[in-house]
């Protein structure tokens, strides 16, 4: 599976942005898709992830009621939906596919494919 994120840029705090993430393959939907980012100097973090169905979701602490992820099969594309940014969610953004559901504990070493990153700058 090869992924393609798209979507960053900068922003003001406050606004929002959406990010999209392009898969290519047949079996885009037996995979569970994720959102990661990471910040200068910081470790990846865990974002968002969705199962191949779209039926469940979870967040990470720091986005929950600000951020959703959908996916539409059809399209193979995994979307990330950012309001109410701050300045903090300033990182580069990572699309990944994980195998397997792993319900609450979300690894970035568990994730089997990443997509190549995407800029978003949140202006104070």
């Amino acid at each position: 599976v090869q992924l393609q994120a798209c979507g960053g840029g900068l922003v003001q705090a406050g606004g929002s942005l959406r990010l999209s993430c392009a898969a290519s393959g047949r079996t885009f939907s037996s995979y569970v898709m994720a959102w990661f980012r990471q910040a200068p100097g910081k470790e990846r973090e865990f974002v968002a992830v969705i199962r191949g169905s779209g039926g469940s979701t979870y967040y990470g602490d720091s986005v929950k009621g600000r951020f959703t992820i959908s996916r539409d099969n059809a399209k193979n594309t995994v979307y990330l939906q950012m309001n109410s940014l701050k300045p903090e969610d300033t990182a580069i953004y990572y699309c990944a596919a994980y195998a397997s559901w792993y319900g609450i504990q979300w690894l970035s070493s568990r994730v089997n494919y990443w997509g190549q990153g995407t800029l978003v700058t949140v202006s104070s």
